[in-house]
Order: structure tokens, then C-alpha cells, then sequence
């Protein structure tokens, strides 16, 4: 799924290098997990996989492209759920999947059992054609994540999917990744529930100071650490220092 091998990168003005030879891998087919605490280059790690932010240097593959000279492959092949809302508030949710399902040159007829199938999926069907910014925190997360599903990606990332939703939504979303996973897909996943984390990923790597600190299944780590949960060998290995 996933190969980063001694990956840098220092923002203008940083104090400090975000990713510092960061190197890691995950197989495909898993659902991965890129636990870490604030400031540990989560996001700037998913952000170089993506296209959207340049290496300083080492090597990045997605799905055995090399982000260097593929990076138009890996987009056709990647669905990307940022933390943030990617939607235009003033249009619908219809409205959003239809703009972003053309964007992908789906055919009409095809955007649209996918725009109705996936908003009946995600119990959104009621509300298609009202605004987004007038959609429950919970809502928006499933209408985001809908829009990173259209074009089929072969590998889904996520960046922190269940932030801020109530009980419901997060356990819809959980439920159907697992899903998605059963039908063949990969995913990689950050998230700072360590619960969830440890319920949904069959791998784990954990990072700090841009550097891994540890990699492997969850229950393996909490094992080898002496651990009772995987938040237990989170704090063992970043420290309990609160971070901002």
C-alpha cells in the first residue's frame, strides 16, 4: 500500500524539521493506522503521499507508484478524506458530488447510482438537496467522505474522520470502512481516538518528531510493551508531556 523510505521535509521559517528520515510501510489490503501526537508530521506525512505538499527528500510509493513521476496515476487510484470540510458550503450535498464526480469525468448516468446510492448509504438521501452549511457536524463528516468514494479509489485515506461526531455518525463511518475494507480496499487512517484506532486497524505505526517510533498490529505492540490498551503504548513511547 505504502512504502516512505528516509522522507524530510522542513517548512520556511520551521524551527524544527517536521519529518526527520521518517521511513515506514504498510502491506495493501489493511486497514493502517498513522497514530502520532500534535505536531508529529501526520498531516504533512499524508500531504506528500497525496501530491499536495513536495519532499525535501527520500522516496515515497503509493500502491507501487513512485510519487516523484506518478503522481497523476496514484491521483486516479487515491481517495482522500482531509480533516478539514473539502465541500462548498452554499451548494447541496448534491450539488457538491456532482461537481466533484465531473471533476473525475465520471458519465452522468454512472455519477448519479453512485451520488444516490452512497447518500442512502450514509442516511443523507433527505437531506441531498439542502445546503451544507446548514448540515449537522456529522452530517458534513459523511457528506466529506462520500465525496472521496465516487471515482472507486483503490486506496481511501483518512485524516481524522470521526473528529467532533456525535456517537451515531462514528459508528456508521467505522462500520462501513470496515466494509470497504472486506471488499478489497486499502485504507490508511490517523485518528487521535486510540480506542477506535486499536478496534479498527490491523497495523499500526506510531510517530513523533517526524520519526517512527514503532510499527506493528496493535495487539502485538500492546504485548511486547506490557500494555492493556493501545493508548497505554502510545503515551509509553511519545511521553506524557502535553503537547500544543
Amino acid at each position: 500500500m505504502l512504502l516512505i523510505h528516509d522522507v524530510h521535509k522542513t517548512y520556511r521559517q520551521a524551527v524544527e524539521p517536521t519529518l526527520q528520515g521518517l521511513s515506514l510501510q504498510f502491506p495493501r489490503h489493511c486497514i493502517a493506522g498513522l497514530l502520532g501526537p500534535n505536531g508529529a508530521g501526520k498531516t504533512t506525512t499524508i500531504s506528500i503521499i497525496c501530491g499536495l505538499v513536495n519532499a525535501d527528500g527520500g522516496q515515497v510509493e503509493v500502491l507501487g507508484l513512485d510519487t516523484a513521476t506518478q503522481l497523476a496515476q496514484i491521483k486516479q487510484k487515491i481517495g482522500v478524506v482531509p480533516q478539514s470540510i473539502a465541500l462548498y458550503p452554499t451548494l447541496s450535498a448534491q450539488e457538491n458530488l456532482e461537481y466533484i464526480g465531473k471533476l473525475y469525468r465520471l458519465p452522468n448516468k454512472i455519477l448519479r447510482e453512485k451520488i444516490s446510492h452512497y447518500l442512502q448509504l450514509f442516511g443523507l438521501e433527505k437531506n441531498a438537496h439542502k445546503a451544507i452549511r446548514h448540515y449537522s457536524g456529522g452530517m458534513r463528516r459523511r457528506a466529506n467522505i462520500i465525496a472521496s468514494l465516487l471515482h472507486d479509489p483503490e486506496l481511501l485515506i483518512l485524516d481524522e474522520p470521526t473528529a467532533g461526531v456525535d456517537v451515531q455518525s462514528r459508528n456508521m463511518i467505522l462500520e462501513f470502512l470496515r466494509d470497504y475494507h472486506r471488499q478489497g480496499h486499502s485504507i490508511l487512517y490517523t485518528s487521535h481516538l486510540l480506542e477506535e484506532a486499536q478496534q479498527l486497524c490491523e497495523e499500526v505505526a506510531i510517530i513523533d518528531h517526524g520519526r517512527l517510533l514503532v510499527q506493528g498490529n496493535p495487539a502485538a505492540l500492546m504485548q511486547l510493551h506490557q500494555c492493556l490498551s493501545l493508548e497505554q503504548v502510545f503515551l509509553h513511547v511519545t511521553g506524557r508531556g502535553v503537547r500544543d
